[in-house]
């Protein structure tokens, strides 16, 4: 292990106690058999895994970082994600390919919704931008819960652009998933096409809204007014 990695370990354990684990191992399902079962948290806030990533993203190169990446621990894996974003935002177009590639064949890694919103739009989305999307359609039907997180999530940074096509596409293939996690997540993006363009929401729920999940729809709603949000969930649009 290099110093540099080394020092970043040390600056990681030296934050944490154990009541920073035990809180925030609360949102995380790391029991046995659930999808967090072989991590271990350090209980680091945002902000101190910010400032941390602040600190060495210069001083780390691809290969130290995507062992980070790789690590069992959750801090350290955020860490470098979080470093992975910062890079790719200095990066030229051959960097950013590599950082691309890095991302995608590490997803079994990028484990837990956490990491995944803190990373999927900045880096796979915001690489995709002009390129071809077929990418986040194999990700939509992958094995892989994250990588279909990812997929959708990914496109949150083509709807802060008010382009909402592949997210309205990959939403009907989500539909009928069966994870909690995806159901939260494609009715986040939803949403987030809502408070651009209500229309296009809209057009979509008047469509899918009787047979896709109930929370992805109570998420999709959120931001209705009371008496239209009750319509939906009562079938009645």
């Amino acid at each position: 292990m290099s110093y540099i990695l080394n020092t970043i370990k040390t600056d990681l354990i030296s934050l944490s106690t154990p009541q920073k684990v035990e809180k925030v191992k609360r949102f995380f399902k790391n029991g046995k058999g659930q999808s967090c079962e072989n991590n271990y948290f350090l209980g680091l806030t945002a902000a101190e895994l910010h400032s941390l990533s602040k600190k060495y993203y210069k001083k780390l190169d691809l290969t130290e970082t995507e062992k980070l990446l790789k690590s069992d621990c959750h801090d350290e894996r955020m860490l470098a994600l979080l470093m992975l974003k910062l890079i790719f935002d200095k990066a030229d177009k051959e960097f950013k390919k590599q950082i691309f590639s890095l991302y995608l064949r590490s997803t079994e890694y990028i484990n837990n919704w956490a990491l995944v919103d803190a990373s999927a739009q900045h880096i796979v989305g915001r690489y995709l931008k002009r390129k071809n999307r077929n990418i986040l359609y194999r990700l939509a039907e992958s094995q892989l819960l994250w990588d279909r997180r990812i997929s959708i999530v990914s496109t949150f940074y083509f709807i802060k652009q008010n382009d909402f096509a592949d997210t309205l596409k990959i939403s009907e293939i989500l539909l009928h998933d069966t994870e909690d996690l995806i159901h939260k997540a494609t009715g986040w993006m939803l949403r987030e096409v809502g408070k651009r363009s209500p229309a296009d929401e809209e057009n979509f729920l008047r469509k899918f809204y009787k047979t896709m999940p109930r929370t992805m729809l109570r998420y999709a709603i959120e931001r209705f007014e009371k008496n239209e949000r009750q319509k939906y969930l009562r079938g009645e649009v």
